[in-house]
This record gives C-alpha cells, structure tokens and sequence, in this order.
C-alpha cells in the first residue's frame, strides 16, 4: 500500500466531509460544547497550557470525540447555569427554594424538576404530566417494577429481557423476581437471536418469544437502543404487540434518549426510564428520568377522603411525590400528584437538574431531536461509508456489527475487531487524539453525535483506525 495511494483516498474523503460540513444548518451547535484539545486528552493533570502558545499544536487542536453514547461533552452553558445555582445557594440559603430572582434565569429550587420535565417531554414524546426527572437510571427500574410487577407464581410472573441486556438491568431484574420468592430459573426469560451472531435480533424473534410465554409473563424490559450492538428496537411494534397479550413493557432507553425521535405518548408505551449523561450531556452520573403513560398514574381521591389509597396505584413512596400544594405541611398521609411526578421520591439534587437543563436548552436550541436526528443519519452513514475506504488489510481486521439499515440504528456504529486487538487499538487511538469506547472483549463503539461531531470527524477516525490496526496487529 502506497503512501501516495493513502493521501488521495483521505484527500477524497475530506473533500466530501467539506462540503457536507459546509451544508450543515446545524454545524453553529458545535460551538456550544467544550470540546478537549489533543493535549487535554492526554494530559495526566486537571492543569492546562497556555492554548495561545505555538509551540504546541496539541494543545489548540480539538481531539476526534465520538463517545457521546458514553459521555456526553459539556456545553458551555453548564458552567454559567451552575454558577448562577451556586451563586443564588451563597446569596439566598434556603431561600432559593421558593424565592424567584429577578436576574436569575433559574427556576426556584421548589420547580426546578417541573422545568427540567417540561424540558424533557418533547425529547420523549410525552405530556409534561407524564415525566418525571428524578433518582438515576437503575433506581428508576427498581421504583417502576416495584409499582407495576405483580408476579403470581400460579399465573404471570416471568418477566422477558435480552440475553445480552445491560449489566445492571440484568441484576435489576434478577432482584426483583428473588424480592418476590421467586427463581430466576423460573421467572426470568431471555431472548436470544436464533440466527445472527453478533446479538442483533428482528422483532419477529421477540414476538415470538412473547407469544411462547405469554400466558405466563407479567412484565417486559427491553431497550430502545441495544447498547452494544447499536440495534434501534422498533419500539412501537413491540409494545403494541405486547400489550395484545395484556403484558406491561418497560423501556430502557439510556442509548435512545436524545439520539432518535421517542413517541411514548402516541406509541401507548406503560413506562420507561433513562439516564441523562449520554446523548443528553448532563455529565457524569447526573439525574435520570421516567416516563409513566397518564393511564397508569391516575389518582382519583384526595387526601381527605377516607382511604385516599384506594385511589392511585400503589408505589414505594417519598414526600416529593406528595401533591406541591400540601408537600410542606408535613402531613404523614401520603397522597401523591397526578402522573409521573407521584412516583418521586426526595428532593432532587438541584445541581443535577441545573447541568441538565443547560443541556436541554441546546436541544431548544436546536429545533428538537427530528432535527438532530437528520443530520444523525447522515453523519453515521458517512462513517459507514469512510470505514469502506480502509485498506483491503485493515478490513479483514473489524467488522460492523450494527444494522446498516438507518431505521434499525442510532448514532453508534460498533466494530467487531479480531482477538487480542483492542487495547493496543485504544491506545493508538488516543495517542492520535482520537476518542472512543470499548466493550470487551473485542468491540469499539463510534457515535458521531450530532450537536457536536462534524463530517471531518467521522474522516479523522477512519484516518486513524488504520494505522491503529496495523499497530496492534503487529503486537500481536
């Protein structure tokens, strides 16, 4: 392979990337983000260089961040959000609970969740009543299949997730089916795809594995996204078929939210839940989210009634789900607000909901995730189609193993690379300023995302691949 021969293939591809970056109507989002210099990625100390000084260019060259599937980048306004709730916490104490500042524009810290909703629910496809911004991911699932999963051994009590879900949503699932005296063995059942081998799986394997079990099952998780493949689950379908059999889906969709258009609402889905720090950029371990559908978070008494609780399904309850209006004279009588916000538990951690809504501010100002995901499949198309260019070598060494259909797939495309290959294919990477992440034994997950990533990206990670292959093939 010549060297000559190498410059004109990447010439051709960052002449493609040019003009595509050049008709992005959303390329002005990227300047909304903090993104880490080559040097920043490197560096072993929170101190930085002067950026003004020439002598380095690592430290004024922006790195190749396609890790939003993990991480999200902090947009720029976190820092002025967070300092804005830090400075009414010096200058207001408890009064910044209920005490609007007129230069502030930060909601009291009473409404900051009710904000952060009304921020969310057009993310998802919801009503405001029917999202809730609270707790973390995983908790989220426990709180909603304490609600919703009623098991009767002699009747429906298995309940149907992937083979290959999630770690925790595993152990989640795996807890509540032993917190109700039951066995795993018995109550748990797993889909597996019978005929691809890389864990990619058709709605027709899932529908018939429900239809097998069906007269036994209570309850579905599954994920919007798969989070190791990149597979797009077809929401809708399923949950319709679901609910047929008179089964309660639940939806993980940490890899969906903010990466593909979501209609929980028109789609009928019962509940789902995510976490915010991936595509919705709210930083490391920051709040998570749940939807609960308006039908299945009705409360019909009030709190003088006799037996307010024959009202609203039972739920494990905390004073931040008791109705706002009577929240703060410490009755002992729970009675929670209609929809989602009934399920809370404590109050929220401002400074969570404060970084995420900075980021959801970008998402308004982006015109909504039907734009995004526009340029999405454009972008991750043109991975696809940079990843063609690779020496016919390098090929031999990955394959995708992500759905090459647009409609089946999110941002991420996950490469299958060949034994004993990764680590060293990490480290050359990111001494090439290049950053993506990893699931062992042998898979790196790309997600170009589009309120940062540019074309010139997608070019910049093929270009490195390579050689990062080569490398490793020869440690080997």
């Amino acid at each position: 392979m010549g060297t000559s021969s190498d410059r004109s293939r990447f010439l051709d591809l960052r002449a493609q990337a040019e003009v595509l970056d050049g008709e992005d109507g959303l390329r002005h989002l990227r300047d909304e983000f903090r993104i880490p210099t080559t040097a920043d990625i490197k560096r072993k100390t929170l101190k930085q260089e002067d950026r003004n000084n020439p002598a380095s260019t690592d430290e004024t060259k922006t790195c190749t961040y396609l890790c939003g599937n993990s991480l999200g980048l902090q947009p720029n306004r976190t820092a002025t959000r967070i300092n804005q709730y830090l400075q009414t916490w010096a200058t207001q104490g408890v009064q910044g609970h209920f005490k609007p500042l007129e230069d502030s524009p930060l909601p009291t810290w009473l409404d900051a969740d009710t904000r952060a909703a009304k921020l969310m629910a057009p993310i998802v496809g919801a009503d405001e009543s029917e999202v809730a911004v609270m707790q973390t991911l995983t908790a989220n699932l426990h709180l909603l299949m304490s609600a919703f999963y009623h098991p009767d051994p002699k009747g429906r009590h298995k309940i149907i997730l992937e083979s290959k879900a999630f770690p925790s949503d595993h152990f989640a699932v795996l807890s509540q089916i032993r917190h109700h005296g039951l066995s795993p063995e018995t109550s748990m059942v797993t889909i597996e795809s019978p005929y691809s081998e890389d864990s990619v799986f058709s709605t027709y394997d899932i529908q018939s594995l429900i239809s097998k079990h069906a007269s036994d099952t209570a309850l579905i998780l599954l994920p919007g996204i798969q989070y190791y493949t990149g597979q797009l689950l077809d929401i809708p379908t399923i949950t319709a078929f679901a609910h047929k059999h008179d089964i309660f889906v639940i939806w993980d969709l940490a890899h969906a939210v903010g990466n593909v258009p979501l209609s929980l609402s028109d789609w009928d889905v019962d509940a789902a839940a995510w976490c915010t720090y991936k595509y919705l950029n709210g930083g490391p371990g920051c709040i998570g989210g749940m939807f609960i559908n308006s039908k299945n978070s009705l409360v019909a008494t009030t709190v003088t009634d006799t037996e307010p609780e024959r009202g609203y399904g039972n739920r494990l309850s905390g004073w931040w789900g008791n109705d706002k209006a009577t929240r703060f004279q410490m009755e002992t009588k729970f009675h929670p607000v209609k929809g989602a916000a009934g399920f809370q538990l404590s109050n929220p951690s401002i400074l969570d909901i404060t970084s995420l809504s900075a980021s959801l501010e970008v998402f308004e100002l982006a015109g909504g995730v039907s734009v995004l995901r526009e340029k999405s499949k454009k972008l991750t198309a043109f991975l696809e189609h940079c990843l063609s260019f690779i020496s016919d070598d390098a090929k031999k060494l990955f394959r995708i193993i992500t759905p090459s259909d647009p409609a089946q797939r999110g941002a991420q495309l996950s490469l299958l690379l060949a034994d004993g290959l990764l680590e060293e294919v990490l480290k050359e990477l990111g001494d090439l300023g290049v950053v993506v992440d990893d699931r062992k034994p042998n898979v790196i997950r790309v997600a170009p995302t589009p309120l940062y990533n540019s074309f010139q990206d997608c070019v910049a990670f093929v270009k490195a691949l390579e050689p990062a292959l080569q490398v490793a093939q020869k440690a080997v």
